[in-house]
């Protein structure tokens, strides 16, 4: 037993769980609850935006890339940059029309209810499907440090999670965030510290080894019309267009993300927390890549084999060669990052559950009276937990988490986007079409996962197109049969 590390462990779990369930007085109403009273300031609202946006996937999965390959991910990286230029100018403006609580409330005041409810449904079965892997993730932490694969202790990281995130809401979520961000920052940086102390000669001896393997490269500017040429999923052409797609359709339809910055002072603050997000997104990425690296010559030094599964690396090594506490801290800043998204990602099903079907139903009289909603709130908070603990059971068959994830969730993005797109640029698509062309796109987007070697960074550009173009082509196609029967 290593009591230091587990002492670590066990303070961090329990002044995080005090400190988000503090917020519970703040919680007045659905304002306070889901959108933070729209008060935090940008700064919050960017590092909050980072801890959504990493993850436990990040923090595991992004050393094994450069471990097995080199730094190419930062093409799609570059990409992400793109995309917050586009939801600055095309999305938020339109998100600051008016009280909105989630994403999908300007899809209705475009196209009507039923598209208002397929959008959302969406975004609910994608989230809960992606969160899963990110639930599975944990568990590898907890196997690492346990050696053992123990449910149990998964069952505990979700509860404590859902315990703040149910009393304290949005603005709960979003100081814990602020928190673990720096906390797994700081563990991440001492972790590199301490792996390249490792290593005989240093950081010198890192670059004279991982240099010339390749492992420092990050763009690669090959193309070519070949099939061989769209299944890599690393190369500039795919990190600029698939990466730009994928955080457009991200960071500007999905409800995950909308919410925070719809939670921001003004549209001003929403922007330029949204684009300062960045800059901390790029060191994040960068400084797991030279972990991998490092961890890369630790390796090949020591003469070892790469560890099984591949997503055990980096969690592995600084539990069995760090210095007691040092290891426990790292360990605490990776839950750290797992409770962070478990906690974003069940206030914001919850939220698109409540505002998005319940409060319209209740509005037309589908049910009984709206009661105290703050109540309706927590208990769907509830619900979404227990969902998300199921469906990370399910997720360890899925391949490696943190392309596992991003695939997922690239499946589904280009029909949301295309609908958001569609919304947004043309006026005479009506909801039938729009409905019309999101079911094409994701349809096709199903049939490139099961039958085709493309990859993942590509399916957010080829969706997108399709929802959109299919969309028009069925409004075209409905105006011109309107006119033959007239």
């Amino acid at each position: 037993m290593r009591y230091p590390d587990f002492g670590v462990i066990l303070l961090y779990l329990i002044a995080i769980t005090w400190f988000g369930a503090r917020f519970r007085r703040t919680q007045k109403g659905l304002q306070d609850y889901f959108l933070g009273g729209r008060s935090a300031p940008w700064w919050a609202i960017a590092l909050s935006i980072v801890s959504a946006e990493t993850s436990t996937l990040t923090i595991i999965g992004t050393p094994t890339l450069a471990f097995a390959g080199n730094f190419g991910f930062l093409q799609v990286v570059i990409g992400y940059l793109l995309a917050r230029i586009v939801i600055s100018v095309l999305f938020l403006p339109q998100y600051f029309r008016g009280e909105m609580y989630t994403a999908y409330e300007l899809i209705e005041r475009r196209f009507g209810p039923r598209m208002h409810r397929v959008t959302a449904g969406v975004f609910l079965v994608l989230r809960a499907l992606a969160e899963g892997v990110r639930v599975f993730a944990i568990s590898i932490v907890i196997s690492v440090v346990l050696g053992t694969g123990e449910v149990a202790s998964v069952v505990l990281i979700m509860c404590l999670t859902l315990f703040y995130t149910f009393e304290g809401g949005m603005t709960a979520v979003i100081w814990t965030d602020v928190i673990q961000m720096f906390l797994y920052v700081f563990g991440a940086i001492l972790s590199l510290w301490a792996i390249l102390g490792q290593v005989t000669g240093g950081w010198r001896h890192v670059v004279a080894v991982a240099g010339p393997a390749g492992k420092f490269r990050v763009l690669d500017f090959g193309f070519s019309l070949t099939p061989e040429f769209f299944s890599q999923p690393y190369n500039v052409w795919a990190g600029l267009i698939g990466g730009c797609f994928a955080a457009t359709a991200s960071h500007g339809t999905e409800q995950l993300m909308v919410q925070r910055l719809l939670a921001a002072r003004s549209q001003k603050e929403s922007g330029v927390a949204l684009l300062a997000s960045w800059v901390v997104i790029f060191m994040l990425f960068t400084l797991f890549l030279v972990i991998g690296a490092i961890l890369y010559v630790c390796y090949q030094e020591k003469g070892l084999p790469g560890p099984q599964p591949p997503d055990r690396l980096y969690p592995a090594f600084v539990w069995d060669n760090l210095p007691p506490g040092l290891a426990g801290l790292v360990i605490a800043a990776i839950l750290a990052a797992a409770m962070s998204n478990l906690s974003a990602a069940i206030n914001s099903l919850a939220s698109t559950t409540v505002m998005d079907f319940c409060r319209p139903r209740q509005a037309a009289g589908g049910s009984a009276s709206e009661g105290n909603p703050l109540r309706l709130a927590r208990w769907a908070t509830v619900a979404w937990g227990l969902a998300l603990l199921a469906t990370g059971a399910l997720a360890c068959r899925w391949g490696p988490v943190l392309e596992a994830g991003l695939t997922i969730a690239s499946i589904v993005y280009g029909g949301l986007l295309g609908a958001f797109l569609l919304g947004i640029l043309t006026r005479h698509v009506g909801e039938n079409a729009a409905i019309a062309g999101m079911v094409t796109g994701l349809g096709l987007m199903v049939f490139v996962k099961l039958q085709t070697r493309i990859a993942w960074t590509w399916y957010v550009p080829i969706g997108t197109a399709t929802t959109f173009t299919s969309a028009c082509f069925s409004s075209w196609a409905w105006r011109v049969c309107r006119g033959l029967k007239t």
